[in-house]
């Protein structure tokens, strides 16, 4: 609540929590003088978010404050409490849960049919309530905080993730650590040709290999292939079909040599500058950072989205007041999750 005060005047309603009992309902309002009522804000949830940082996000979205760029958030909204129990143990109750501003709910209503990444799944719209915010625009229940802007995360490539999985981008930030006493600042530092060049040659020594998940397709493939007892018929396209999708280690070092480019360089300066650091160079490298201040930059679109002119789009616009005026001030960026995150 004293977050979104900063933004937000004294009287508002930021959170409420209704349980089966009335008389136990509590509003929670803003008491303070806020920082700044003007300033273009954004805030950045992800998959993740949760709880505290959906009441933020979802409050400035409802009181069109200001736009929320990411992902729908995980939608935890319920309030518990523990009860003591015999033999050392505790009895968890769910007493409330919790309503923003627009009186939606930030609970999701299904987390028994998750996605493959282990989000929560698509909500049937039978399921799902019509809200509006301040200014009108409509936004639903069923399943946390739905963006104004939608970024989605970055999917590694299969070679990426086998090297994040293995530690090997963390053995080698430990070498390169021990071999350079100093680097430079997290926003100049950057992996030269020689650097990713000795990085392919730690992966030789370390004798790294990997199956690509086209190449574990077609294996499971030929395993009922000759259960089935169709091989025989097929061994000849089978055998040139394992040829011709045969990983090539260089060549996949070269592709997704970007990728593996920013996971070295973030994890090297975590060595030097610690988790401040990291989070200094995401901030060039981050998809949500860049779209949201491409937008706080653009009028234009920041306010079509606050008034409801502009419907969510993949990597579009947000949506705010039509009375908003735009101080000179630096723009804000309030992200509901620091941590740079990538989708395996």
């Amino acid at each position: 609540m004293e977050i979104v005060n900063l933004f937000v005047g004294p009287g508002n309603n930021v959170v409420s929590t209704k349980g089966k009992i009335k008389k136990f309902d509590e509003d929670f309002r803003t008491t303070k003088a806020p920082v700044d009522e003007v300033i273009p804000l954004a805030v950045l949830i992800s998959r993740s978010s949760a709880s505290a940082a959906e009441i933020v996000a979802g409050a400035i979205q409802d009181l069109d404050r200001g736009i929320v760029v990411g992902q729908r958030s995980y939608g935890k909204g319920l309030v518990q409490v523990t009860r003591p129990l015999s033999y050392n143990t505790q009895l968890k109750v769910t007493t409330a849960k919790y309503y923003i501003p627009s009186g939606r709910c930030i609970q999701t209503i299904d987390f028994s049919h998750p996605n493959e990444d282990g989000s929560v799944g698509i909500i049937p719209d039978s399921l799902i309530s019509e809200f509006r915010t301040r200014n009108g625009r409509i936004v639903k229940d069923g399943g946390g905080i739905t963006p104004d802007v939608v970024v989605n995360p970055e999917t590694l490539s299969q070679i990426s993730t086998e090297l994040y999985l293995r530690n090997l981008i963390f053995d080698y930030a430990t070498r390169y650590y021990w071999s350079h006493p100093e680097i430079k600042s997290p926003e100049q530092f950057s992996i030269t040709d020689e650097d990713y060049a000795d990085f392919s040659n730690f992966l030789k020594e370390r004798k790294f290999d990997y199956r690509t998940f086209t190449e574990t397709s077609l294996n499971e493939l030929i395993v009922n292939a000759k259960k089935e007892k169709y091989y025989e018929l097929y061994k000849d396209l089978f055998t040139e079909l394992q040829k011709d999708i045969a990983h090539n280690l260089d060549q996949d070092l070269t592709i997704f040599r970007d990728e593996i480019t920013r996971l070295l360089e973030e994890e090297i300066i975590g060595r030097y500058f610690y988790e401040g650091g990291a989070i200094a160079w995401s901030i060039k490298k981050d998809e949500q950072i860049i779209k949201a201040l491409e937008i706080l930059n653009d009028k234009g679109k920041y306010g079509s989205i606050l008034t409801g002119k502009s419907a969510p789009v993949l990597r579009a616009n947000v949506p705010r007041a039509s009375s908003c005026r735009y101080p000179s001030q630096p723009l804000t960026v309030l992200p509901a999750l620091q941590k740079r995150t990538f989708h395996i």
